[in-house]
């Protein structure tokens, strides 16, 4: 049961779990914005919305704290302004705005959900978000809000998952779970290879080995040389989230 307080923004929690019981209790939440088109080609669902803000609240109520970072590749993507006319770091930046659409609209599902949010942004927006601070960013993660992190790291060049990298180490994340639509890190493309075999755990310097792809270099590099696990996982099946934060092995855990 979440209990909220008079003053706004505020809150505490009665969760339902004991905090001894999550596994992780800060996570940082890498979504892609091609998740948010669900079975359209562009564009925002209202289903996705909602099932990723179910998820949330879910663990908001067994008092774990949430920070998300999400991609905006289903309205812009930077490497569309190549032959277009738009120089590459103009594109970067529109790639970013893309981000704070997708930021807003999860934003007002979590807030349909009950659940006390803060977005905060890479490029200054005070109108719609906050600017990123840290130490705020955490203060909001202690208080039980979500706080999604918009814009990406307010640099050109520079990816989502590399945002996602920075942000998790920068609030001391426990890990990173970055959603995608299989359940995990395979030999090889799941969807292409049937006989492409699936990771329960690997180490960084098995991936690079490899040559897997489970985010770009420097986000990878990043979180290897800070110890930053990673769990690759199928957000689209609902008991997930929920079931990793309580210490079951679900998709792939990148470490050591």
């Amino acid at each position: 049961m979440v209990i909220l307080t008079t003053s706004p923004g505020t809150c505490c929690f009665n969760p339902p779990f004991t905090m001894s019981k999550l596994k992780y209790k800060r996570i940082l939440l890498k979504l892609s914005g091609e998740s948010l088109m669900g079975t359209q080609k562009f564009g925002i669902t209202a289903d996705m919305l909602q099932h990723y803000a179910s998820q949330v609240k879910e663990l908001i109520d067994m008092g774990a704290e949430v920070a998300i970072v999400i991609g905006g590749g289903n309205i812009f993507r930077g490497i569309q302004a190549e032959g277009s006319g738009i120089e590459p770091v103009t594109g970067d930046y529109m790639g970013m705005l893309a981000t704070v659409i997708n930021g807003l609209a999860l934003q007002s599902a979590l807030e349909s959900h009950g659940v006390y949010t803060r977005m905060m942004t890479a490029l200054k927006m005070e109108s719609v978000a906050e600017p990123y601070i840290r130490r705020r960013a955490i203060r909001h993660l202690e208080k039980g809000r979500v706080v999604i992190m918009a814009a990406g790291t307010g640099n050109p060049y520079f990816t989502t998952d590399s945002a996602a990298a920075l942000r998790a180490n920068e609030i001391s994340a426990d890990v990173i779970l970055k959603g995608t639509r299989v359940d995990g890190i395979y030999t090889a493309d799941p969807e292409k290879d049937p006989n492409a075999v699936k990771f329960d755990t690997i180490t960084f310097a098995k991936v690079i080995r490899l040559g897997l792809e489970v985010m770009d270099m420097t986000a990878f590099t990043l979180c290897q040389e800070n110890n930053m696990p990673i769990i690759v996982f199928d957000i689209n099946k609902h008991e997930n989230l929920r079931r990793i934060v309580l210490g079951e092995t679900i998709g792939t855990l990148v470490e050591g």
